[in-house]
């Protein structure tokens, strides 16, 4: 059963409201649906967007045609405009506040380490600590994953001409950095999905089976694996 892809799936009115999380982030490497996913949580919850924009970086197109010379200016765009983000966020009444967000402050390192030199990485430090970052803490994290094909494939069709020059060793390098992180990350409940043979953009049922995951997750980690012939 397909949908059109601005089609809203509402919450069962089974759902007490009071114990849903209120700031949920959902992560994982280029291509894998983040985004979207964030976006169709928010519709659903009824909660504001926290997007980080990437396609507003003056210093993108150039990272992608030009990585060494361009990755420190790239990154420190990046760091600076979530570091806004998130301090207003905080400043804000995050008490009351509803948020979907498709990033996670701390997955900024990650490009960082993969894409600066020795001497940019300790500039980007400095500058990293400088700043005092104290992001709210996530209710729920959803980490997606995908192979890198997959990840390649939906780029290439996504038609972001920026993107098409992504490189296949930077997508693999930056799967690996992101599943080391989750490897380890305990300070949110995190929600692991396997993105790589569901649409939760289009097919409705496949929505409907990661929501049912999200409504129902409890404890620190869970695994959402599923095979698309049987949602």
């Amino acid at each position: 059963m397909s949908d059109l892809e601005d089609h809203v799936t509402l919450l069962p009115p089974t759902v007490d409201t009071d114990s849903l999380p209120r700031y949920i982030c959902v992560e994982g490497p280029i291509g894998v649906g983040k985004t979207t996913l964030a976006r169709k949580l928010a519709d659903t919850f009824q909660y504001q967007t926290l997007l980080e924009g990437a396609q507003a970086n003056p210093f993108l197109p150039r990272f992608y045609r030009d990585p060494k010379r361009f990755a420190l200016a790239t990154q420190l765009s990046f760091l600076l405009e979530r570091a806004r983000q998130l301090t207003e966020l905080k400043e804000g009444d995050m008490h009351g506040a509803t948020v979907v967000a498709d990033f996670l402050i701390e997955k900024d390192r990650l490009f960082a380490e993969l894409t600066l030199d020795a001497n940019e990485l300790d500039i980007y430090r400095q500058i990293y600590d400088s700043l005092d970052i104290r992001p709210p803490k996530p209710d729920l994290v959803l980490y997606l994953q995908a192979p890198v094909d997959i990840l390649h494939r939906r780029i290439r069709s996504r038609g972001v001409a920026t993107e098409q020059r992504m490189d296949t060793d930077y997508l693999r390098e930056l799967s690996e950095s992101y599943a080391r992180f989750f490897h380890s990350y305990r300070d949110a409940p995190l929600l692991i999905i396997n993105a790589a043979e569901i649409d939760f953009a289009h097919n409705r049922s496949h929505y409907e089976a990661l929501l049912e995951q999200v409504l129902s997750m409890d404890g620190t980690v869970r695994y959402f694996n599923p095979h698309p012939t049987l949602l």
